[in-house]
């Protein structure tokens, strides 16, 4: 039996997955001040961030919501977060919101209370070291939640260190810094 070549398929023309970014501060965003020393949010460091990084076929909108240390969001804050998401849910194929950490879950929580199952993913991340930091993980966690919005069926979740937990039922590790399932009650 002779072996013949079994050309693949033309490769269809993909059309680019639309990603909002929404940015609220957190550790992610801050930089340093030289004036005193010490780490603040100042303004969004997204477009920074974007342009070291490598994304074909995403068409990326950029908007700055806020820029906060999550401790200090109020619940006007989360309201103002939930109704940017809700405005940029139809014009997208998903969307990430930076935020910080300390609060993300509870941010989560209210994003899954208000929007259900939205039409498209929507994809908390942040990060535990400044993106100005040698060791940060700004990058990989921004680019785990573009992944997850390219993958995951819709839903509210957190994309960080290696993983995509799906809302409600998230919370913060502190000990082990970073983002688990919440133990079932007993």
């Amino acid at each position: 039996m002779a072996s013949r070549i079994v050309e693949p398929p033309a490769p269809v023309a993909e059309q680019p997955v639309r990603i909002v970014l929404l940015t609220t501060g957190g550790t992610f965003e801050k930089t340093y001040d030289e004036t005193d020393g010490s780490l603040r949010n100042i303004g969004s460091v997204l477009d920074k961030v974007l342009a070291s990084i490598r994304l074909p076929s995403l068409t990326l909108r950029h908007i700055p919501v806020m820029s906060k240390d999550s401790l200090d969001l109020t619940d006007e804050d989360r309201v103002r977060i939930v109704r940017t998401v809700q405005e940029a849910l139809p014009e997208s194929d998903g969307v990430v919101v930076v935020h910080g950490t300390d609060t993300l879950d509870k941010t989560g929580e209210a994003l899954h209370r208000e929007l259900g199952t939205p039409p498209h993913p929507v994809v908390l991340t942040g990060a535990m070291r400044p993106y100005e930091f040698r060791d940060t993980d700004a990058y990989q966690n921004l680019i785990e939640a573009l992944l997850a919005c390219r993958l995951a069926p819709p839903g509210v979740y957190v994309a960080m260190h290696n993983q995509v937990l799906r809302f409600p039922g998230v919370t913060k590790d502190r000990a082990r810094g970073t983002f688990v399932r919440r133990p079932a009650a007993v």
